[in-house]
């Protein structure tokens, strides 16, 4: 099986907004790979379907795929390779995003555990997994940890030339925790970093940005600036729903809005957010 043109046929669909087309590519293509026996492509397709599932929050159908595929890779002796490690960081995230932060906790310290034993200690791949980490810890409310670990992926993405988005991104993140900390003086010294390195990288929009608008939007509700954190969280919106439909972050963010027009007095903008989120997650249902 050629993976180049797996990838590349997948990317133009995502680049084209083809988003109904992404799981029967999926499917076909793994099926072709079984019959094959080309486990390092059966590999790949497995983790672009954990990712895509999760973006969908068909998580489900995540978790079932992660699991067949780590099977899979213990039965190849791959368990302290870089690519266990990896399928066990997309599994994770999968299952953080659904709220099993045991299995997500359990399977990010073995992705961990197998960094330690490859991996130079400022590897740039350290810090995606500390992220989600602290992503992890703070949604446990265990935000002193959430914290250390944020901490740990700035410092390596910090030394990475041209990497001002990334490196704004993990501010906000850390930003935000300094608030549920309470200690707002951090929070916004951090902040005022990020905006500024956000506007010197351009508005270059991918699947990650809107993780990025929601983070600054959430801050500004922190620093009770609701007219800034509605117009970041609509921006985040829109990210949302360009890149991967009115999922359920996407219900999430409408949550969020309606919040924020609730502190601005604006009781019918509320409704509204609130009447799409409730219908988002009628249909995710």
């Amino acid at each position: 099986m050629n993976v180049e043109i797996f990838y590349e046929t997948l990317d133009s669909y995502f680049e084209k907004r083809q988003i109904d087309k992404v799981d029967p590519f999926l499917q076909s293509s793994l099926e072709q790979a079984k019959a094959e026996e080309d486990y390092g492509a059966y590999i790949s397709i497995c983790n672009e379907m954990i990712g895509f599932y999760r973006s969908i929050s068909a998580f489900e159908r995540a978790y079932i795929v992660a699991e067949d595929v780590l099977l899979l890779m213990e039965e190849l002796n791959m368990e302290n390779t870089e690519h266990f490690a990896t399928t066990l960081l997309n599994a994770a995230t999968a299952y953080r995003a659904a709220g099993d932060y045991a299995t997500a906790l359990r399977y990010y310290k073995q992705a961990l555990q197998i960094y330690d034993g490859i991996l130079q200690p400022q590897d740039y791949r350290y810090a995606g997994l500390y992220n989600n980490m602290s992503i992890l810890f703070e949604k446990m409310n265990e935000n002193e940890e959430a914290i250390t670990y944020a901490d740990k992926a700035l410092s390596i993405i910090g030394t990475i030339p041209d990497s001002e988005s990334e490196i704004a991104t993990t501010m906000t993140n850390l930003a935000l925790l300094y608030f549920k900390a309470e200690k707002p003086e951090k929070a916004k010294e951090l902040l005022e970093k990020a905006l500024s390195l956000f506007e010197q990288s351009g508005e270059n929009t991918d699947a990650h940005y809107s993780g990025a608008l929601a983070g600054v939007a959430e801050a500004w509700y922190h620093m009770q600036d609701y007219d800034k954190a509605l117009e970041y969280y609509d921006k985040a919106l829109a990210e949302v729903k360009l890149h991967f439909g009115e999922n359920m972050s996407y219900a999430i963010l409408c949550d969020n809005c309606a919040a924020v027009c609730g502190k601005l007095g604006d009781t019918d903008k509320q409704a509204d957010y609130q009447k799409r989120a409730n219908e988002v997650r009628e249909r995710i249902k």
